[in-house]
């Protein structure tokens, strides 16, 4: 008798958002003053700023939401209560398309798109997400609301499939969602484009409440998921480690070294030439980062502790897991072959960015 296949449906990985709980935090755990776009606290979520007030963007502790330690806070630090048209804030995360083909955008297959979260806000009313496809210039807009003042709410908004423009199959920034916090007139004065259609900005951010109105209002998120289908499901809760290595695809803080004490290693590449050098392999990034460094030492077993006379660091066309290393230390010493790069205050690492 031949067996029959029982459907249970997609067990697997649900949840396309990274760091969706918000643990992972390699940069910063706080950045104040922020008035321009970038990543700067917790991994792989992307604060969009256009002149509309400074904020405070931090890592923030969570104790009354069971199950979750940790969120994302934007609080307003300078206040915006005239928004310019041009003026708007949001929080970003971006995808690359080949992360999202089983959405089947472009297809007549295309899924819904469910994302659902925990919100908590000092300013109740009206707030607005987007999806946007970067590749073909679409986008969809929902609304959500804060009903209640300091106070965790589950969001899920249910958007609709769409048949036209898939996404390319690709590692760069295909794809992306926001919630906006302001908009100015240039976002807000059209009709909100809660259908997937060609990118308008006056349709974008609809009725959004102007966070940026007081310095007494903050927003914070956390429990964010982004699944294919028509209703959304628990928070798929993923590992420290696997969040961790997921956000190093695209930033990476290597190595680091708290004061003088050694880190990466380097060879003396001749003993009658005082030049060290290092090769460093790194987790896989999703294209060749861009590489920053900051050490001004150099431990040599059986010498004193060096200052760096020149620190350089290089990385071939298109690496995406490896870069080298080039030290000179103040003093020449015959003594060493090898040597510990460091930090003589503060910390010292190596920065390695890809994000989209």
């Amino acid at each position: 008798m031949p067996l029959s296949k029982i459907q249970f449906g997609n067990t697997g990985r649900r949840n396309t958002i990274i760091n969706g709980a918000m643990q992972v935090a390699q940069r910063a755990t706080s950045a104040a003053s922020l008035t321009s776009s970038g990543y700067n606290t917790v991994d792989r979520w992307r604060v969009s700023i256009g002149s509309a007030g400074t904020w405070t963007m931090a890592q923030q502790a969570v104790t009354d939401l069971p199950g979750f330690r940790s969120s994302l806070k934007m609080d307003c630090t300078t206040a915006d209560a005239s928004l310019a048209a041009t003026d708007d804030v949001a929080v970003q995360q971006r995808f690359e398309g080949q992360n999202l083909q089983h959405f089947k955008k472009g297809t007549a297959s295309a899924t819904s798109w469910a994302l659902s979260f925990y919100v908590k806000g000092t300013t109740t009313g009206t707030y607005i997400c987007e999806l946007f496809d970067n590749d073909n210039n679409r986008h969809v807009n929902k609304s959500y609301t804060i009903s209640s003042a300091n106070t965790w709410e589950y969001k899920t908004i249910i958007f609709p499939a769409d048949t036209t423009g898939a996404l390319n199959n690709a590692a760069n920034h295909n794809f992306r969602v926001a919630w906006y916090l302001a908009a100015g007139s240039n976002f807000t004065s059209g009709t909100l484009q809660t259908t997937w259609g060609s990118n308008t900005a006056a349709n974008k951010a609809v009725g959004q409440v102007n966070l940026a109105a007081n310095t007494a209002n903050d927003w914070q998120i956390t429990g964010v998921q982004l699944e294919p289908g028509s209703a959304s499901t628990e928070f798929e809760h993923r590992s420290f480690g696997e969040e961790l290595l997921l956000c190093k695809r695209y930033f990476e803080v290597y190595s680091p070294a708290a004061n003088d004490d050694g880190s990466v290693g380097a060879v003396r590449t001749r003993t009658s030439f005082n030049h060290y050098q290092s090769l460093v392999n790194f987790h896989e990034k999703r294209a060749q980062p861009t590489c920053t460094i900051d050490y001004d030492r150099i431990h040599k077993p059986g010498v004193a502790k060096d200052t760096l006379s020149a620190l350089t660091i290089t990385i071939g066309s298109g690496e995406t897991q490896s870069c080298t290393i080039n030290a000179t230390p103040a003093n020449d010493s015959t003594v060493s072959t090898y040597g510990f790069l460091g930090k003589n205050s503060g910390t010292g690492s190596l920065k390695l960015d890809a994000e989209l």
